[in-house]
């Protein structure tokens, strides 16, 4: 077994490829200075342990590498992540994919953690899959990212892998203080400007508050001008709706939040740790703009929506978690408790599908014109308690034993549809809600799991673990169409309940200190669930759905050689995902089902080389094959040998980064990177006319970075996209109707940004 002091590890060189400094410190570990300040240690296996050690593919993005590359959220990952892809186009509502395991669906396939707590729903009945929690990364200590099946110990809806957030904790005995502010100016837009600070306090010699926050407002690129008519349905020869609104920068996006945390170290072997975040993302409208469906290029001359009312987002994150540590002296008892609030609330626009025939029922095309807008409230709310018991670190068996629970109430409620007068946002008072929709849901889950290292002889050891979950299911609905000719449903109660049974078995072997050899096999799922029928549905639709697995066979190696100037991370993979989760419909019904298989497959890698002092040089990509091995439903429309959604072949990143010294208190870096990100297929809804599958097309950036570092004082600038790419994030609406003129739309990542930021740490 390699020892924590070791040399340096294949991983900081890694994490140095991503920013030429890597982030060391770890939660838990007060010697971490006394070591190789180039060893990184994670808790991906709940316990703290060098990332050289663990045998399976794991990705740390450290806190320094974060800041100097200004990532702040989700699509700032992707060249960093190799296996990462993301799909999406507004911020706060993105579905995340790890290893290709994506085909749609309602839930999500990767878990989300901040530290020791899971974030966000665990059933298919709250959009889970799209509303995954993008934390800011102010102090931040580090991302680790675990790929493949994690269901021994990270449980439900971790069958793609997890993206932990490891927060900084605060610090006994030291007081520090830092504040950032930032401007940058994006193409096509305007000015954005960031502000954060911090302060750690020492309150005797056993307590320490830490407490952080931040607060940033990118401008918006994409306009709305004025086109696109609405008429009557009644007399076509009248506009309604003149045109769509006028409106620069519309996808404007403020985020703001913080978090406040205590550290009581009551004796030498009894801690607590209490966390409060709060974090909102408040979006004015979606990165999308409208396309020729064949050419895929804008229609209108530039980045424009035909936004009839403005289409917000507004996400709420609250986590509120207790930790606790006691050592028993056999083995160390951790308790982790925690209680989490998602809510998103939304408006969208329905003027093109709904203001001719609101008008026409409640309104008059010539004296009182109506349009129409949904506004939806999504939320989850969540308990969970973890316990666990840890052996103490040995040469010979290390064990863990525990047990989770957790409790979800969620909610998509309400749902509806208001007339608006047309050409503003005021809800016309005298007329009906439209639609209304209530879907709420219960999920409660029980798990035991454990897991052990047996170190066989010096150079060999074998990882196993195992996890029994059990989960119990209620939701109901009432849905109201009376307004537009339907009926009023209720429905009182859909139950549901499922056992799941996940392993995990990891041989590992040392060709040398530094050199290491391991396969894994591992499987994980995603919870199935109640589907909410109407009274009126068909004999033989489906009233449950069932859980769906993937079992992931895994080889690697991790190494460092030339006294750690050279390292490399390479792994292939090979899963099989079975029972595949997909939103369909049945008997002209909507519901949750289970559809045929898929297989996703390929290799993985990180290389890392510091060919002079002060240079570090870094490469990382991913070649992912995934595709459908069974034909879907005929409404989700994959076939049999499909590629999976929004899954690139090939990415790749390459990146190098230079420190030097000038002067004795002085340090300046300079850096770039260049990304690729292959095509990718849209959902298997938009084929074209000839049935083949769109594709997002590849796309590469380079961003660049320089900073000089003084004593107490930094000034860092950075470029974004320098070369302008308009890289595709989503890609929906290639159907009659879904926009004026026939029109497709395509999210695209941020143009051209450049900025500067000023910091100050004490």
């Amino acid at each position: 077994m390699r020892k924590m002091n070791g040399t340096t590890s294949f991983a900081a060189l890694i994490a140095a490829s991503c920013a030429s400094l890597p982030s060391y410190a770890a939660e838990g570990q007060a010697d971490q200075e006394a070591r190789n300040p180039a060893e990184i240690v994670v808790t991906a296996q709940k316990r703290s342990e060098s990332v050289q050690d663990i045998p399976q593919s794991i990705s740390v993005i450290g806190g320094d590498a974060l800041e100097r590359r200004q990532a702040t959220n989700f699509e700032d990952y992707l060249a960093l992540v190799p296996g990462l892809s993301l799909e999406g186009g507004t911020p706060g509502v993105s579905r995340l994919t790890l290893r290709g395991i994506n085909t749609g669906g309602a839930a999500s396939t990767v878990a989300v953690y901040v530290d020791d707590v899971p974030f966000g729903s665990s059933s298919g009945l709250a959009n889970g899959a799209i509303l995954a929690g993008d934390f800011d990364t102010f102090d931040v200590e580090r991302i680790e990212v675990l790929r493949g099946p994690q269901g021994t110990l990270y449980g439900a809806s971790s069958l793609g892998g997890v993206l932990k957030f490891v927060t900084a904790p605060p610090k006994i005995g030291r007081f520090e203080a830092e504040a950032r502010a930032g401007v940058e100016t994006v193409k096509g837009g305007d000015w954005g400007y960031s502000g954060a600070g911090l302060v750690n306090i020492p309150l005797g010699e056993r307590v320490a508050v830490r407490a952080s926050g931040f607060y940033r407002f990118d401008d918006g690129f994409i306009d709305s001008i004025g086109n696109n008519p609405i008429a009557s349905a009644s007399d076509p020869t009248v506009n309604i709706i003149a045109g769509s609104r006028v409106a620069k920068n519309i996808n404007a996006v403020t985020s703001y939040g913080g978090r406040i945390s205590a550290l009581f170290e009551a004796t030498d072997t009894f801690s607590l740790r209490l966390t409060a975040l709060a974090q909102n993302i408040e979006s004015d409208a979606s990165n999308h703009f409208e396309v020729d469906p064949a050419s895929l290029q804008p229609l209108y001359g530039g980045l424009t929506l035909s936004q009839y009312h403005p289409e917000y987002t507004n996400s709420k994150y609250r986590v509120y978690s207790a930790g606790a540590e006691w050592d028993l002296g056999f083995a160390t008892l951790t308790s982790s408790t925690s209680y989490s609030l998602f809510k998103a609330n939304q408006q969208r626009d329905y003027a093109l599908f709904l203001a001719p025939i609101v008008t026409d029922l409640f309104g008059d095309p010539a004296t009182r014109p109506l349009s129409a807008v949904l506004r939806q409230s999504t939320s989850t709310k969540k308990f969970t308690e973890e316990l666990r018991l840890s052996s103490p670190d040995s040469d010979r068996f290390v064990w863990l034993i525990g047990g989770y629970y957790t409790r979800e109430r969620s909610a998509i409620d309400p749902q509806n549809f208001f007339a608006v007068e047309a050409g503003t946002d005021t809800i016309a008072s005298d007329v009906p809600t439209i639609i209304e929709v209530y879907l709420r849901s219960l999920f409660k889950e029980y798990a035991v799991f454990g897991n052990a290292t047996w170190h066989i002889t010096p150079k060999f050891e074998v990882t196993v673990g195992g996890r029994y979950s059990r989960n119990e299911q209620d939701a109901s609905q009432l849905r109201d169409q009376v307004q537009l000719g339907g009926i009023r449903e209720v429905i009182a109660r859909a139950p549901s309940s499922e056992n799941v049974f996940t392993y995990s078995i990891a041989p590992r072997y040392e060709l040398s200190p530094d050199t290491s050899i391991y396969a894994r096999v591992s499987t994980g799922y995603r919870p199935g669930g109640p589907n909410v029928l109407p009274p009126e549905a068909p004999a033989g639709t489906p009233r449950t759905y069932k859980a769906d697995r993937v079992t992931s066979y895994e080889v690697g190696l991790k190494g460092d050689w030339m006294d750690g100037e050279l390292s490399l991370d390479l792994s292939a993979f090979y899963l099989d995902w079975t029972d595949v989760q997909l939103v369909t419909l049945i008997n002209q019904t909507g519901v949750n089902a289970n559809g045929g298989s898929a297989i996703s497959q390929g290799v993985e890698f990180s290389a890392a080389v510091r060919p002079a002092p002060g240079l570090t040089v870094g490469l990382n990509g991913a070649y992912t094959d995934s595709h459908l091995t069974d034909d879907t439903d005929p409404i989700v429309g994959g076939l049999d040998g499909d590629p999976l959604p929004f899954v690139p072949k090939w990415t790749m990143s390459v990146s190098a980064d230079y420190e030097w010294s000038i002067g004795p208190t002085t340090t300046a870096y300079v850096g770039g990177s260049l990304s690729f990100i292959d095509d990718r297929i849209a959902d298997f809804s938009t084929r074209d006319d000839v049935g083949r599958l769109r594709q997002a097309p590849g796309y590469e950036t380079v961003d660049l970075r320089a900073g000089l570092l003084f004593d107490r004082f930094s000034i860092e600038a950075f470029v974004r996209n320098a070369g302008n790419r308009r890289g595709v994030t989503s890609m929906f609406g290639f159907y009659p109707g879904a926009f004026p003129n026939d029109a497709g739309a395509l999210a695209v990542i941020r143009p051209r940004t450049i900025g500067v930021t000023l910091g100050s740490k004490f």
